[in-house]
């Protein structure tokens, strides 16, 4: 079949906000927002036009402003109940940023209280179904969503899953490699088993209701998933229905 996809060429000019994404100094919104303030420097110079296009070798820079509204951005991490949605409300069921209150910060972990100038931006980088619990964050700053959440997304996310029901080896196999959702093979994961009905699951991907999706095709029913790992970062002590800030010394 013929590709007629155009070439690319991955060292020739590219849009200015994209050029900032992949140098991970902002995400490509921002890098926009920053362009038209005149916060962004290219060779030295400053560009206002967010048609702009620069080469891999150009020199790309924010300003002090936008390096300081960047530093201000906070990064949220909540263990989330069940019964609560990652995104937007849905009938008979909350959002879980109305768990980030300054009641429920768990106060064992450092932090200032919060500020209303924290929500504005804020969003989840990657869901959380309304029926599982565990660690769910919620960012301002687009360079820790694109890293969540983008295309070229790596970060594992490791989950804890409660099962019903009997798995052969083959099919232990399976869920380590080899399914299919939506007409789409899976990227490989790491599947095993914990004890008698715990299985413990690392993923790359984020599909829909991916892992209870996984485990019906291999005629498991799940009754009880909790995520406990997003890249280095552990779920850890956190206490369930709390919340803590990401600390200068973490990262994902």
């Amino acid at each position: 079949m013929k590709n007629n996809k155009p070439f690319i060429d991955p060292h020739g000019p590219r849009r200015l906000a994209k050029r900032l994404s992949e140098l991970n100094l902002c995400s490509r919104r921002e890098g926009e927002e920053y362009i038209l303030r005149g916060w962004v420097l290219v060779d030295g110079v400053v560009v206002k036009e967010v048609s702009t296009k620069v080469t891999p070798e150009q020199d790309v820079t924010l300003s002090p402003e936008a390096q300081n509204k960047q530093s201000r951005r906070v990064t949220i991490l909540l263990n989330k109940p069940i019964g609560y949605v990652s995104g937007l409300p849905e009938d008979g069921y909350e959002p879980a940023v109305k768990l980030i209150t300054d009641d429920n910060r768990d106060r064992r972990f450092p932090g200032e209280p919060l500020k209303r100038s924290y929500f504005e931006g804020m969003a989840p980088a990657g869901r959380l179904d309304i029926d599982s619990q565990g660690l769910i964050v919620f960012t301002q700053d687009g360079r820790v969503a694109k890293t969540l959440v983008g295309e070229d997304g790596h970060i594992e996310k490791e989950y804890l899953v409660r099962v019903r029901g009997q798995l052969t080896t083959q099919q232990l196999k399976l869920l380590n490699h080899g399914l299919e959702l939506d007409g789409k093979a899976l990227k490989p994961a790491q599947v095993d088993w914990i004890n008698d009905d715990q299985l413990r699951f690392v993923l790359t991907e984020g599909k829909k209701r991916q892992i209870r999706r996984m485990c019906e095709s291999v005629h498991l029913e799940v009754v009880g998933l909790k995520r406990v790992r997003i890249g280095n970062i552990m779920l850890g002590n956190l206490v369930e229905g709390c919340w803590r800030y990401l600390e200068e010394s973490e990262s994902f």
